[in-house]
């Protein structure tokens, strides 16, 4: 879309997600994680902005007391959920790279969330089986890590999940790929399952919002 009442020269429009966003002040704790990332060389796939919003908002509405985060990378998703807590409420994320883990210490600490957010540095399938066996439960979970195993995560997040818990799970379009019939990457495969089981999972009641990478949101029934 081009605008041309500006003495006939053309202005490209800004798409929806920018136009909202620009509505937004710069938070600046937020700011600073994405710092960190870019100096710390790490991916810079942070849970869109949008989305941390609602993230805060989720966990503040629900009154969820444990949060359990699969996949930290550089703190940001973890200070948004952290962000909704009551008192006493707690963060658990799960983290491979111990290095992220710690960048991500780092960054949660600096934002005033280091009483708040704990880390376990191993294989989140790993991790995930050690919780059901000590008996865990949660009443918020937020996915976003490897694609591949999405699906092993849904259903380890069902099973830990509290009556009523919400489960939610980023870049569900995984940048277009995942509606792409031609593509058949395993990591994209992983992704078409765990959408089809969040959408007809009987434990399930979901929704899937389709605005940046997408995100599927469920409540354990």
């Amino acid at each position: 879309m081009t605008d041309q009442t500006n003495g006939g020269s053309e202005k490209t429009a800004p798409g929806p997600e920018e136009y909202l966003e620009a509505l937004y002040a710069e938070d600046e704790a937020l700011g600073l994680v994405k710092e960190a990332i870019r100096a710390n060389n790490m991916p810079d796939i942070s849970v869109a902005p949008g989305y941390g919003r609602l993230l805060t908002m989720l966990v503040g509405l629900t009154g969820a007391k444990r949060v359990l985060e699969i996949g930290a990378l550089g703190g940001y998703s973890a200070i948004c959920l952290a962000r909704g807590l009551g008192d006493g409420g707690q963060v658990l994320s799960l983290e491979v790279n111990a290095a992220f883990a710690e960048t991500a210490r780092q960054n949660v600490t600096k934002a005033g969330f280091g009483d708040k957010i704990g880390y376990r540095v191993a294989d989140a399938v790993e991790s995930l089986a050690a919780l059901k066996e000590e008996g865990a439960k949660f009443d918020f979970f937020f996915i976003d890590a490897d694609k591949v195993n999405y699906p092993v995560y849904l259903e380890h997040a069902i099973e830990l999940a509290n009556p009523g818990a919400i489960i939610i799970g980023d870049n569900i379009l995984m940048r277009g790929r995942t509606i792409d019939a031609a593509v058949t990457k395993k990591s994209v495969e992983a992704m078409r399952e765990f959408n089809r089981r969040f959408a007809s999972d009987p434990r399930l009641e979901s929704t899937m919002l389709p605005a940046y990478d997408g995100l599927a949101v469920a409540r354990v029934k």
